[in-house]
This record gives C-alpha cells, structure tokens and sequence, in this order.
C-alpha cells in the first residue's frame, strides 16, 4: 500500500493549462476567496431547504384544513413565506458569487 501512495505522489497531474505539476498533497488552488464562497454556498444551501421543508409543510396543512377559512388562510401564508424564503436565498446566492468573484477578485 505504501508502494502504491508513493507511486501516486510522484506522478504528474495535467492541469489543463499546459503545464504538468507534482502532486502536493494539498490543493494548493485553494484560497481563502475560494473558502468563503464555499462556506456561502453551504449556508445558503441549507436556508433553500429549510425554505423548500416550510413549503412542504404549508402545502400539508392545506391540505388537511378541511376547509376551514382560518386554517387554509395560514396554510397560503405558510406557503408565501416559503416562496419569499427561496427566492431571498437563490438572488443572495446570485448577489454573492457575482460580488465575490467578479469584485473582490479583481482588487
């Protein structure tokens, strides 16, 4: 096995650019712009479900509410909340990789 992972290190990696660099173990690509907007990415990743679950849940109640005016009324707001929820998360996400990589990377 220690054969093998030395025989893997020491081999080269194309990296498309042309050029052929040894492998360090580490990604070496990897700055702290690159960190940010991952971590970002993450965060509103999980908001976006946590928003999509609010609107399963406002589509639930609906259904169950029998037709009663207040319990359908509070199952569209639930679900408008929901809506608003998902599309603040999706233009964040555009707002911050627009900003991160076409601003902050030109400074």
């Amino acid at each position: 096995m220690k054969d093998i992972i030395t025989k893997l290190a020491a081999d080269p990696i194309d990296t498309g650019g042309g050029e052929v660099r040894p492998f360090s173990g580490n990604n070496a690509d990897t700055d702290l712009t690159t960190i940010i907007i991952n971590i970002i990415n993450a965060i509103l990743g999980v908001l976006g479900l946590v928003a999509v679950v609010v609107i399963i849940i406002g589509g639930i109640n609906y259904m169950t509410s029998s037709g009663e005016a207040a319990k359908v009324k509070k199952a569209k707001d639930t679900i408008l909340y929901g809506v608003i929820g998902l599309v603040i998360c999706v233009l964040a996400f555009a707002i911050v990789n627009f900003v991160i990589k076409n601003i902050l990377t030109q400074a």
